[in-house]
């Protein structure tokens, strides 16, 4: 097993046994343990980034795309859902890999709540936007992703995904009031949401997705930027 699969089993595991403790022992206090368990998961991944070799240019290239996507996200504040975020940390990740894409999608949902508001949702939605990106990159070498078709599907998909991941942050919110029924609903309410999510993800990707890609792949390959290296020990 190499290290970024190891890293992602310790990531989830670490969120397995989060929320085990945060819905069977300590009652009452699902929301910070929620929280807490989101960003041990996240650490794994981080900690494996952080040991890269890399150089200024590099984090240059990531901070510019993070502050892309988040700055997306504020400007499409006033349609609920309906953002050019997901469609950057895609991009991003095919052009990159798993572990920036990851990055950029953790770090553009940290900035841009700096504006939009912080709170216990944060590490869930670092959490979810992150694996956007990590996703993307595991298949960044596919046909299916390197079609408009596929592109789409991947963003479709993600769309629904997402808005998933973050109903059971909104189901944790609940615990007094936590039943099947509650779990119909809370989905069922965020139906057209995720659906809005979808659409901005198949809108953006399917016009500008592929033209992205190619442009972030020729910086990519003439300033030898993320390359594969040794990490530090």
């Amino acid at each position: 097993m190499d290290n970024r699969s190891r890293a992602i089993l310790i990531a989830v595991a670490i969120l397995a046994a989060g929320l085990a403790v945060a819905s069977a022992i300590w009652d009452g206090h699902y929301l910070l343990l929620s929280a807490v368990a989101m960003t041990l998961a996240m650490a794994p991944l981080f900690v494996r980034f952080e040991r890269r070799r890399l150089e200024p240019r590099e984090i240059a290239m990531l901070a510019a795309l993070a502050a892309v996507a988040a700055l997306g996200r504020i400007a499409f504040a006033p349609l609920p859902s309906f953002k050019p975020t997901s469609f950057v940390v895609i991009v991003a990740a095919l052009a990159f890999g798993s572990e920036a894409g990851f990055i950029v999608g953790a770090v553009a949902a940290l900035a841009s709540n700096l504006f939009l508001g912080q709170g216990p949702w944060t590490p869930w939605q670092m959490f979810a936007w992150g694996m956007v990106g990590a996703s993307a990159g595991w298949l960044r070498h596919t046909r299916f992703m390197k079609s408009r078709i596929g592109l789409c599907a991947f963003g479709l998909v993600w769309g629904f995904l997402f808005g998933w991941i973050m109903n059971v942050w909104s189901l944790l919110s609940l615990p007094d009031a936590f039943g099947w029924e509650l779990v119909l609903i809370t989905y069922a309410q965020s139906f057209y949401f995720d659906l809005a999510h979808a659409a901005a993800n198949v809108l953006f990707l399917g016009f500008f997705g592929l033209s992205w890609v190619r442009l972030l792949d020729r910086i990519r390959k003439k300033y030898g930027l993320l390359e594969s290296r040794s990490v530090r020990r």
